[in-house]
Formats: C-alpha cells, structure tokens, sequence
C-alpha cells in the first residue's frame, strides 16, 4: 500500500450538538456535544483510517485546544505529526435545530500561522521517512500563510516525487495549480475563480477541467457538485457520476470524506473511474449522519457497489 500524508494548516476541533428549538435571547437546552478532530486534511485520515489505510497527518497545533486536537486523534489511533504554534487550536460549533432539523454552522477563524511555524511545517515533511507516495493537502489556508505557501509544498512534491493532490480555494488553489498537481478537487464556484469566469454549471465545468489539463498543470480533475454527486475530467475521460439518493442528516466533513474515497482507491490500483465512485460514495455517506460525523464504512461499500453496478461504459473526451 502506498505512503499517505494529509496536511492541514487550519485545523480545528469540532463541537456537534442540538437543541430542540433555536430561539433568540433564551438559554437552550443542549443535548450532549459530540467532539471530534476537524479539518480537511485530518478528516481524509480519518476516513483513509475507516477504510484501512493508515495515513500520516501533518497539522498545526497550539495552546490547551491544541493539546486537546492531539489527545482526540490519539484516540482514534491516528499517526500524527503536530507542528506547534505559539497562537491557539480553533474550535467550530455545529447545532441542530430538531424542530427543523436545520443545521446552523459556525466557523471561527483560523489562527495565525508565523512564518517561522510555516517552516516548521515544511522541514517536518521533509523529515519524514518514507518520503510520502501521495500528499494531500486540504482546507483552507490560515491567517499569515500566503497563497504562495501553496507553490512552495508543490514544488516540494514534485522534488520527493509524491503525487499531490489539493482541495483549497481562492489564490491558494491557483498557486498550486501554476506548480503542478496530480489531482484536484474544487466545487463549482472554485473551478469558476481558476478558469477566470464569473460562473460554471455541471456541462460547462468538464470544458474548464480540460483546459487545465491541456496546460500540463494536472492529470485529474474531479469537480463536486455537492448533492449531484461529481464530474470526472482526464485527458480520455469525461464523466458525470451522480450521487445516490439518501436521506440528508449533515453535509459537514463530506467533502472530506470524498477525498478519502478517491484516495484510496487510487492507492488500491483502481481505475479513475472507480475510484471517483467510491469517493462520491463516501462522500454520500457522511451525508447520512448528523454533526460532524464522517461516512460509516458500511454505508459507504453498499453505496460503491451500487455505483459499480449502474457503471457505463467509458466515454472518450472529445
């Protein structure tokens, strides 16, 4: 099996609860928080972990949360390689209105990461051994981290010879873009931003894919779209996978969890065509539960096999 990396640069610990109704200036009643690691690059180890594939995360972490981060990904017996930072762990909140199930998500800002911890960061890839096969780098980039940290860890890829794969947004995407990835994953809205138009839709998308194909700067394009499963884009593919009708708990960690699908079922050998399936059957999986909680594996296999089997034949890119 191949050597897997997840990055993250802005983590966070997630905080899940509900209430049975939301109502302004009135103390509520919670129902017992649910507490777990967050964010994109430590969620793809948690999924890889739930699939059998043990990846290394690499995070940033600092103060009493952070220590907290580190405590409950021990727990879930995940490989971990902190770098510390002088400024706090986030932490986000996600409540559920039971009335409605309505899902309210707050986000707090990531911290700052100095230029020193960005460094930190790097000479802690650099020091791992064995060099990583596949690096994934996923979430947002935190205050004092310029896009251009972006370029910096795709080039290192490049150099270590690990497969790069990305799901950011905003400059930071198109930084590792403009170095060379092995795969990306943006929505909609991110490929709009990259290919430099105002608005893309799920047939306008593949064409956007193609051009950043053509320019050598990627091999693999995998596109959301959310509810309406993902578009695969390769040099000979170009393929809509739609997302299998489920009841909708939480789409938090979804996302994530596609990523993780992807991956290792690429580490697995696995055609692309596969592999995106099992991703968007991850990813639709993690929509069936509430809070923060990730695909259960179980969910996730019965929803591939049913991709599998409703699987066309290839389609040629044009």
């Amino acid at each position: 099996m191949k050597h897997v990396v997840t990055l993250t640069l802005n983590p966070a610990i997630d905080k899940s609860t509900s209430v049975p109704q939301l109502v302004p200036e009135q103390k509520l009643a919670c129902a017992p928080p649910t507490v777990e690691p967050g964010g994109g690059g430590i969620n793809v180890a948690r999924g890889l972990q739930r699939l059998g594939l043990a990846a290394r995360a690499v995070f940033v972490a600092g103060g009493p949360p952070g220590e907290v981060l580190q405590q409950l990904m021990a727990r879930e017996g995940l490989a971990q390689h902190p770098v510390p930072t002088a400024a706090w762990t986030r932490e986000n909140l996600t409540v559920v209105d039971a009335s409605n199930n309505q899902q309210f998500r707050f986000g707090m800002p990531g911290t700052t990461v100095t230029a020193a911890e960005q460094a930190r960061v790097l000479a802690t890839l650099v020091a791992l051994a064995p060099a990583p096969d596949v690096l994934v780098v996923s979430g947002s980039l935190p205050q004092g981290v310029a896009p251009a940290f972006m370029g910096e860890l795709a080039r290192w890829a490049r150099q270590a010879g690990a497969k790069l794969i990305v799901d950011t947004s905003e400059e930071a995407l198109r930084s590792a873009v403009a170095e060379g990835v092995y795969l990306l994953k943006p929505n909609l809205g991110e490929l709009a931003k990259l290919a430099g138009v105002p608005a893309l839709d799920s047939e306008s998308a593949a064409g956007a894919a193609k051009a950043i194909i053509a320019q050598g700067k990627c091999e693999i394009v995998v596109v959301s779209l959310g509810p309406n499963g993902a578009c695969l884009v390769t040099r000979d593919v170009e393929e809509h996978i739609a997302a299998p009708a489920v009841k909708k708990r939480s789409t938090v960690g979804a996302g994530d969890s596609m990523v993780a699908g992807l991956v290792f079922a690429l580490c697995q050998g696995r055609p692309v065509r596969e592999a995106v399936r099992l991703g968007v059957a991850c990813g639709t999986a993690a929509t069936m539960n509430p809070g923060t909680e990730l695909f259960h594996l179980a969910d996730a296999e019965r929803l591939f096999q049913w991709l599998l089997q409703a699987m066309p034949r290839p389609v040629l890119a044009g």
